[in-house]
């Protein structure tokens, strides 16, 4: 069992990685490359004389050129208790700091294949880059098992990433003599919520961040996760039933947006209802493209909103992303939701460890409280983001309509929850809503973008990003491209042209139909 816990733990970690795929794609036509490069000050092997109380550096070593990174020192060390880090410094050095963020549980291997992809694709373009495991190894402490440390717990929540970008800066001024000019973070899901954490609680750690598919309410997450999971265990969904639920989904809402193009811009624009609109089984008797009366109302708890004492506390699964539902929803083995939740209300929610606790008997009426510890540390909600805007930072955000890992009304309501309390946001955060994508890429939407260039070039040259053109890849060949407008905008058709092309596309508001 342990075993299939630390393949699922490393699986999901390595997941949001992968999401910065394609980040950087646009980079030479930015003409951002810095015609001033910074070389080393002193001696790669130098750097292990830094070790200190703080943090140790076990070791510090040149790595020759390859055919996707130049010449860099790579440093790895541990900053106390257990941090393991990784800086890269390029030999020809553009100024700037480039970090990282984590998936699920974290506790990655630094050397994991796309960490070490994401790293070069860094260094390619001339930034010396960072990346941490938060404090513990997922192979030793498979998903939250690493909480019975209260310090791992704190260092997972948020110190892992402000220590590491503090260590990264001092290291990057030993090895130039000269301070970072600039300092970007990028992550998704889990590296989401620590870019916005990041921002809410130590808002002069980065200029620029990309926050990608947040788990920004990460209790409130787990517990929707719980909600669902009764429901399914009432009346299971079995995955061969999800492409007939899909298609019922698609049949109603594809043209909600006034264009049937395969796609659900916005799902809240759709009147979408599980009994009506769903195939039902004849006289109740189970078949394979149909669904029972029991099953309809494990649908109906699904797409609805979780109350709190009769006030909604958690936004219901929007529709769209019914084919992606297994592994996350459903699954042959143990779907990814319970395995995260278990692990969530027996090591963490509750401040100590109890892995005797049946987390299915948590009452959101009656428990919510004694988790409040737990929300303080590890949800990324606090709207007020004065503090980092009078920094000059800037956040590029974006998630996927049919995301099946988080539910992304939550990016959409802590993004209007930043704007009730601040106002305009224009200025220094914007978010990108994807349709047709999954959890950090994925779907049959417009999934492959750069959203850390027009970052850059936001903070460096002051041009917010008006779009941001993604494209649908399929075979090797790009197949539809898409503008991906600032939120509420959304992409409207003018009325000519392929719906397979973004110059077909312009953002607007789209009018109430």
């Amino acid at each position: 069992m342990k075993h299939a816990l630390v393949i699922l733990a490393v699986a999901i970690a390595s997941a949001s990685t992968s999401a910065q795929n394609s980040q950087f794609k646009d980079w030479k036509s930015a003409a951002l490359a810095d015609a001033t490069q910074a070389k080393p000050h002193v001696a790669c092997g130098s750097l292990v004389a830094l070790t200190g109380y703080e943090f140790s550096v076990t070791t510090a070593t040149v790595v020759a050129a390859s055919a996707d990174a130049p010449e860099y020192c790579r440093v790895v060390g541990l900053i106390q208790p257990e941090i393991r880090f990784e800086v890269g410094l390029p030999s020809a050095w553009n100024g700037r700091l480039y970090m990282f963020g984590n998936g699920g549980y974290a506790g990655e291997a630094l050397e994991a294949t796309g960490r070490v992809a994401t790293a070069r694709r860094a260094l390619a373009r001339g930034f010396a880059t960072a990346q941490m495991n938060t404090g513990h190894d997922a192979a030793v402490e498979p998903l939250a098992t690493f909480a019975a440390s209260p310090q791992k717990l704190v260092d997972y929540a948020y110190r892992g990433m402000h220590v590491t970008a503090l260590t990264a800066k001092r290291i990057l001024q030993s090895y130039y003599d000269a301070a970072a000019r600039r300092s970007y973070f990028d992550g998704c899901s889990t590296g989401g919520r620590q870019g916005l954490i990041s921002a809410q609680r130590f808002p002069d750690d980065f200029d620029g961040i990309v926050v990608g598919a947040p788990v920004l309410n990460f209790s409130g997450t787990m517990i929707s996760y719980l909600a669902i999971q009764r429901a399914l265990a009432a009346a299971p969904i079995p995955a061969s039933k999800l492409k007939a639920l899909g298609d019922a989904v698609y049949a109603r809402c594809d043209e909600a947006d006034g264009l049937k193009d395969g796609l659900i811009d916005d799902p809240r624009r759709c009147t979408f209802s599980a009994s009506t609109d769903v195939p039902r089984c004849a006289n109740d008797g189970d078949g394979p493209a149909c669904f029972t009366s029991a099953q309809l109302r494990t649908l109906d708890a699904i797409y609805g909103a979780i109350a709190r004492n009769g006030a909604q506390f958690f936004p219901g699964w929007p529709v769209g992303a019914e084919a992606a539902w297994a592994p996350w929803f459903v699954s042959t083995q143990q779907p990814i939701q319970i395995a995260f939740a278990e692990t969530f209300f027996k090591n963490i929610a509750f401040g100590r460890p109890n892995p005797k606790y049946d987390w299915m008997t948590f009452n959101i009426d009656a428990d919510l409280d004694k988790i409040e510890a737990a929300h303080q540390l590890l949800d990324a909600t606090d709207p007020d983001l004065s503090r980092f805007k009078a920094h000059g930072g800037k956040i590029v955000s974006y998630y996927g309509w049919a995301d099946p890992a988080l539910n992304p009304l939550m990016g959409v309501g802590y993004f209007e929850s930043v704007a009730k309390k601040m106002g305009a946001t224009d200025d220094f955060y914007r978010l990108f809503m994807v349709p047709g994508m999954n959890h950090c890429g994925g779907g049959i939407g417009p999934n492959t973008f750069d959203a850390f260039t027009p970052l850059v070039e936001w903070v460096e040259k002051g041009t917010a990003p008006a779009s941001i053109v993604a494209s649908r890849i399929a075979d090797g060949k790009v197949v539809r491209t898409r503008p991906l407008c600032p939120y509420p905008q959304v992409a409207i058709y003018k009325g000519s042209g392929s719906v397979d092309d973004a110059a077909s596309f312009a953002c607007g508001v789209q009018r109430t139909r």
